[in-house]
């Protein structure tokens, strides 16, 4: 069964409107439209199923909307704080409240910080090929992966650019900093994935 959606008509939202309601309307590609469920309105020609039931073509990425490169940096500080905050409890709470022997404890906790990049890789690559396509870090900046067609990433395509970036650290960096030099904004491992950062089209 097929979402009601509300309709942004003259600058005012309508509806909802079932689908059969939107065709007799006659909507536009570029009408705004969102379901209930939706937190921000999009172009009709956004979504996949209105696409499909009006033949609307699916809209090239503007260049406006790709992530800028200080977005997705802060994004990264954001995403280091959550998962060596996360492993900071763990320590707390199981080597400090559970491991009575102090050398043992110091073992556990070396060896709990050592797993934070190896964790910080199995959050993105989950987060970014998840419905939110994006870790937490990157949905407070607004922003979230996507294929070069706009899609959602499969999780095979995550484990990709995640290892991808290998490639832009053994550059001494410079690998990222090509988010400078390209029209697109990627980064090298974002090239060598067929991969994406953009905005969220409405705020």
């Amino acid at each position: 069964m097929h979402p009601n959606y509300i309709l942004v008509i003259n600058g005012k939202p309508e509806g909802p409107f079932s689908i059969d309601e939107l065709k007799a309307r006659k909507i536009k590609p570029a009408d705004f439209v969102k379901t209930p469920e939706m937190p921000d309105y999009k172009e009709a020609q956004e979504i996949a199923e209105l696409r499909d039931l009006f033949g609307f073509a699916k809209p090239a990425l503007l260049m406006q909307y790709f992530g800028s490169f200080d977005q997705r940096l802060l994004a990264s500080f954001l995403d280091w704080f959550i998962v060596f905050g996360a492993f900071v409890v763990v320590i707390f709470v199981v080597v400090l409240l559970i491991l009575q022997d102090k050398e043992t404890r110091m073992t556990a906790s070396f060896g709990l910080l050592a797993c934070v990049p190896f964790a910080k890789i199995i959050y993105h690559m989950v987060m970014e090929s998840s419905v939110k396509q994006a870790t937490y870090g990157k949905l407070m900046l607004k922003i979230k992966v996507v294929d070069m067609n706009g899609e959602r990433i499969t999780f095979g395509k995550a484990v990709a650019r995640s290892l991808c970036k290998i490639f832009s650290v053994l550059t001494f960096f410079i690998g990222y900093l090509m988010a400078f030099f390209n029209k697109k904004q990627q980064c090298l491992h974002d090239m060598m994935a067929g991969t994406l950062v953009i905005k969220e089209r409405l705020f």
